[in-house]
Formats: structure tokens, C-alpha cells, sequence
């Protein structure tokens, strides 16, 4: 058994999140976190909402409330949503905690103090009309490097190069249009240079372990070719207060966003320690150089979590070319894999929130419940390319894969037993059609089970669902339905049990993808209890904060969780006629929800149906 950290993206806290958010993070996240726990490794699972910034400050004002009031109302509906959606965390907090800023502080201090937080006068752009810092990502004008016109002030997203906002040609506000003044002003920058050669040793290792997706680890490596001082601190009242004599006074200079939000996954590792009651435990994942670590994003993510993350922890490990030694946290473990996925478009457009071109996480689970877009995420999201989402697929992959695959193989298999025995049947001698169906199934919690554990979650679920087409197979060679004399009887029992004894197995290896309707088809055929965990909010105060101070958490108890292997089904068990698993959509669906995105009323808003498997 490996301790196994599972670090999920932090959701910016300027609104719910939709389709394009959760199919680089969450979902591929909890299936491969959950499948870790089924295959006996001790997960933690980790993330928040990331609630500092200038965005959340442009918002708040447009919005009239507080930064504080803004963050607190979306880390609420965020929290929910992913809840609904099975995102099985151990701890899913926020950044806004005592408890945060003073992981996050530390870590800054001891960096500092190992000379890799050097102190350096930049330019700072400056809002002309409001006299407020433009953070670097509301800055765009045309990169230099490759002159493609929206690159912003941090990064160009076309050519991959980290950028200044001063690197761009003919800036503007993302905010406004206008054209910000640069003034100077003094900020810490992290030395990316002192850090170079570490950080390469560290990426050859991993490149060299051939487990990173190959976009990952080549743009990884390129981005070393360039790099330079990045500055992690920034002009803004809304943020993490520097933690040094002399600026901590400071109330307008905080920590860059994305210094602290990248500690998160530490911090919120440490708050989960700290609920559960002991306080240290956490080290189990940081400080055990055996222990691995896996990070879930989108890939505009990938330079802050293979470059900016990896260097904090190196600087502040004293691991440079400076030296140093560690903090009170000690020497932590660098990412094991960064597991990066490309995006998703939706109709071939782009999302985009402030255009209304978007469809809610929120929206998709009142209409179609969590299993089958978490289905549709799984088999067809962006996992190693760009993935477009229409709803004409959406609603044939639930219609032909789901409903007809596996909803019916669960509901004619139940049905048939229910009818023929009203329970679990016991088997005769099985013969060689019985054992290769078995073959089958139980070689597939070989090959899934090693999809799922290098994050090859499309291969996974494809492998998993032509399993399925197997068995429905076995079905038709057998033709249980006309096993009818007494004579047959004992033919009969042996087939049913068999195709129970299948179903069983297949709902453990689709379990990971389809938690929620693993629960349906355990109790469908007689079983007690929970079969797949499923994760809780809870409401809590801050370990550090006022106590009246209470916000949602994300956790969850999943000890209980099956083991990732064949189980034998209980001869005797109860099977009642079925409740079919899976809802078959009606193709009147697509134009609803094209309707939608059209702005158009879709009549009365009801999604109609014309069958169910």
C-alpha cells in the first residue's frame, strides 16, 4: 500500500463552475482517487476554492459587495457542486483560512531566508481611471515571441512562453481597453535561476520515468529555456500580507495569487490533520520520500504546477544553488506527475462565461443527474487532446452506451432473476461458455485497473464498457430467457448466476466513473449498505479564525470502500423486479439545450424522455 497524495486544481472563486472547469479537474481527479482507494492505496485528496486576486476585487466592486462577501457566496455553490457530483475529497477548504495564510507564509519566510526571495524594483501597471494594479492576466497585447494578438501579461497560451506585461506589444486592459501606465514599485521575485538546475534534474527524472503525458513533460522542459524572476508579490489590498519586518505594515502589497494558491494543497493537507486530530499526520504524504503525488489541472495550469510550485518547494527545501535548509515543515515531497488535460470546447465554440456561452455544472446535474455527464467527461473529454462536447453526443453515448450497454445488461440480468428465482441463484457445474465470460471479466480488472492507475481514463472506461458488450454477448449465445422446462432448471440457475456474478464485477470496475449508479446496482441485486462512498458537506468554523465564522467543507468517510477485485455475489440474496438504472434521453434534447446557448426559452424548460434502461 503507497500513500498516495491526490492534489486537485483549486476552482477560482468568481462564480459556479461549468462544463470546461470540471473536465480538466474534477473529474478525472475522483476517478483515479477513487480506483487508488479500491486498489488499497491510502489517498488523501486535497483542493479549495482559490479566493484572492484582482479579479475577485473587479467583481466584488462591479457586484457591490465585499471581496470577503463575494468569495464566501461562490466557495459555497462551488462546494456544492462538486459535492453533488461524487468528488470524493477528504478535504475540499479554501484559501481565505487562518490556517492557510499561515502555511502559506511560512512557506514564503523560509524561502526568503534561503535567499531564494530576492527583493527587485519592476514596473507595475497601474489602471488610469482607477489608480488600481492591473494583476499581469488583465493585461493582453500581442506576445512577442510569436505574435499571437491575446497573449497576457503572464503567459502567451499560444506559444507557451512566460511573459512580463512590459514584454507585451501595444498592451491593453482586459477590464476597460485602456492602456495602463507602468510605474515602479518594489516586489519580492522567486529566482527562478538559482533554481534552474534543480528543477532540471528533477524534470530529466521525471521525463526519464516515462509516466508524464508527453504535452506535459516536452512544454515542462521547454519552458526552462527562459526562465527568469518571477515576481510573487504584487500591489493589492486583497491577498496574503507579506510576512517580513517592514512590509507586513503594508496593507497594498500582498502574495502573488498564485504563490499561495499552489501552497493550498499543502495547507489544506495540514487541515485535514488537523480536523482529524492529529496534527502531524499529514507528513505521511510530504515528508515520506516514498509517497506519491499527483496533480489534476487544465493545461494553462501546467507552468505553475511543473515550474512555480516545484521551485517554492525546492527553495524552500534550501535545494538551490543558494543552499539553505528546510522550514519547520522539512524537506517536501515534489510531484510525482503533473496530470495535465487539454481543453474542451462546447459546439465548437469556446466557453465563455461573460457571453453566456456556457453550460452550468449546476444546470447539467438537475437535468441529467451527475453518473451521465461524469460518463461523457470520462469517455470522451479532453484527457491528452483538445475534445469538443455537442449535445447530439452527449445524448448518444447516454442513449447507446449507458442505457443500452450497461443500464440493460443490469436491468434484463435482474429482471431474469427476479422473475426465474426471486434471488440469487445457486450454480451447477459451469461449462466452457460460463468460464470464458468469466475469463473476460475478471481480466478486466487487470487492464482497467492499469489504465486507471496511469490516468488513461478514455482506455480505461472504453476497456471497461466493451467488457460489457461481452457479457451482453454471453446473454445472446445463452439465451437464458428460453431456459424454461424443469429440465433446464439447473442450466438456468447456473447462466443467472454467472451473469449476476458478472454484473457484480463490472459495476466494481465502473465504479470509479459511475458512482452513483454503482450504489443502484448493488442494492438491485441485494445488497446492503453503501457500495461506493460518497462524499459529505459539512458545515465548520475555522481552526485558527472566529469561531463564529463557519463555511461549507468538502469530506468524506471512505474506508469502507471495495476492494478492486472480484467479490462473490451471495447465493440467497433478494433480486426484485428492477428500477432501471440510466434515464434514455429524447433527441428533442439536443435542440433544447442548443436553444439554451441561443438564448432562447426552451419551451417549458422539462427535458422529456421516451424510456429508461
Amino acid at each position: 500500500m503507497s500513500k498516495v497524495l491526490s492534489a486537485v486544481a483549486w476552482p477560482y472563486a468568481n462564480g459556479p463552475r461549468h462544463l470546461g472547469h470540471v473536465a480538466g479537474f474534477a473529474i478525472p481527479s475522483d476517478v483515479f482517487s477513487r480506483y487508488m482507494r479500491m486498489a488499497g492505496h491510502d489517498v488523501l485528496m486535497v483542493s479549495g476554492s482559490d479566493e484572492h486576486g484582482t479579479p475577485i476585487l473587479v467583481l466584488a466592486d462591479k457586484e457591490g459587495v465585499t471581496p470577503q462577501q463575494l468569495v464566501d457566496t461562490n466557495h459555497a455553490i462551488i462546494a456544492a457542486e462538486l459535492a453533488d457530483l461524487g468528488c470524493s475529497y477528504d478535504l475540499y477548504t479554501r484559501t481565505t483560512t487562518a490556517n492557510h495564510y499561515s502555511v502559506a507564509q511560512e512557506l514564503f519566510t523560509q524561502v526568503w531566508k534561503n535567499g531564494y526571495m530576492v527583493e527587485q524594483t519592476t514596473s507595475g501597471a497601474i489602471s488610469p481611471s482607477t489608480g488600481r494594479t492591473l494583476p499581469d492576466r488583465y493585461i493582453e497585447g500581442t506576445c512577442p515571441i510569436c505574435s499571437y494578438p491575446e497573449a497576457r501579461g503572464d503567459q502567451c497560451d499560444n506559444c507557451g512562453n512566460q511573459l512580463e506585461p512590459t514584454d507585451l506589444i501595444n498592451p491593453r486592459s482586459k477590464i476597460n481597453g485602456e492602456v495602463p501606465e507602468f510605474i515602479e514599485t518594489q516586489h519580492f521575485f522567486l529566482d527562478l535561476p538559482a533554481l534552474a538546475d534543480a528543477l532540471r534534474e528533477w524534470l530529466a527524472g521525471r521525463a526519464e520515468s516515462g509516466t508524464w503525458r508527453p504535452n506535459v513533460i516536452k512544454f515542462s522542459l521547454n519552458i526552462l529555456d527562459d526562465i527568469r524572476p518571477r515576481a510573487m508579490t504584487r500591489d493589492i489590498d486583497w491577498g496574503i500580507p507579506v510576512p517580513l519586518d517592514g512590509w507586513r505594515d503594508q496593507p497594498a502589497k500582498r502574495l502573488y495569487v498564485w504563490f499561495d494558491a499552489v501552497i493550498g494543497y499543502l495547507s489544506a493537507s495540514v487541515e485535514w490533520a488537523r480536523r482529524q486530530g492529529d496534527a502531524e499526520r499529514w507528513r505521511e504524504w510530504w515528508n515520506d520520500p516514498e509517497a506519491l503525488s499527483y496533480y489534476f489541472m487544465g493545461k494553462d495550469n501546467i507552468t505553475f504546477h511543473s515550474q512555480i510550485w516545484p521551485a517554492e518547494l525546492l527553495g524552500y527545501a534550501g535545494r538551490g544553488a543558494r543552499g539553505g535548509e528546510p522550514g519547520q515543515f522539512g524537506v517536501l515531497n515534489l510531484p510525482t506527475e503533473v496530470v495535465s488535460s487539454e481543453y474542451l470546447t462546447m459546439e465548437g465554440k469556446q466557453f465563455s462565461t461573460s457571453r453566456g456561452y456556457v453550460i452550468y455544472i449546476r444546470d447539467v446535474l438537475e437535468r441529467y443527474g451527475p453518473d451521465a455527464i461524469r460518463y461523457y467527461i470520462c469517455a470522451a473529454g479532453p484527457e491528452n487532446q483538445d475534445a469538443n462536447f455537442t449535445w447530439a453526443e452527449f445524448v448518444q453515448r447516454n442513449n447507446s452506451e449507458l442505457v443500452a450497454g450497461w443500464g440493460n445488461l443490469v436491468n434484463r440480468t435482474a429482471a431474469m432473476v427476479a422473475k426465474s428465482f426471486g434471488e440469487i441463484p445457486q450454480p451447477g457445474a459451469l461449462e466452457p461458455v460460463d468460464e470464458a465470460v468469466r475469463a473476460k471479466v475478471l481480466e478486466a480488472f487487470d487492464v482497467v485497473g492499469d489504465l486507471l492507475a496511469k490516468q488513461r481514463i478514455k482506455s480505461a472506461v472504453a476497456e471497461a464498457m466493451r467488457t460489457v458488450g461481452e457479457v451482453n454477448k454471453y446473454v445472446t449465445d445463452t439465451e437464458p430467457f428460453k431456459l424454461k422446462g424443469d429440465d433446464q432448471r439447473e442450466r438456468l440457475a447456473t447462466v443467472l448466476h454467472t451473469l449476476t456474478q458478472c454484473v457484480a464485477d463490472l459495476n466494481r470496475i465502473l465504479a470509479p466513473f459511475l458512482p452513483h449508479s454503482s450504489n443502484a446496482v448493488h442494492a438491485a441485486f441485494g445488497g446492503e449498505g453503501t457500495f461506493m462512498p460518497m462524499p459529505a458537506l459539512e458545515q465548520v468554523c475555522g481552526l485558527d479564525d472566529d469561531a463564529d465564522r463557519s463555511y461549507p467543507i468538502i469530506t468524506g468517510e471512505y474506508s469502507q470502500t471495495p476492494r478492486w477485485a472480484s467479490q462473490p455475489v451471495v447465493v440467497g440474496a433478494t433480486v426484485v423486479k428492477p428500477t432501471p438504472i440510466f434515464t434514455k434521453l429524447d433527441d428533442a434534447v439536443v435542440e433544447e439545450e442548443l436553444s439554451r446557448l441561443r438564448g432562447e426559452a426552451p419551451g417549458d424548460g422539462d427535458i422529456p424522455g421516451d424510456g429508461e434502461g
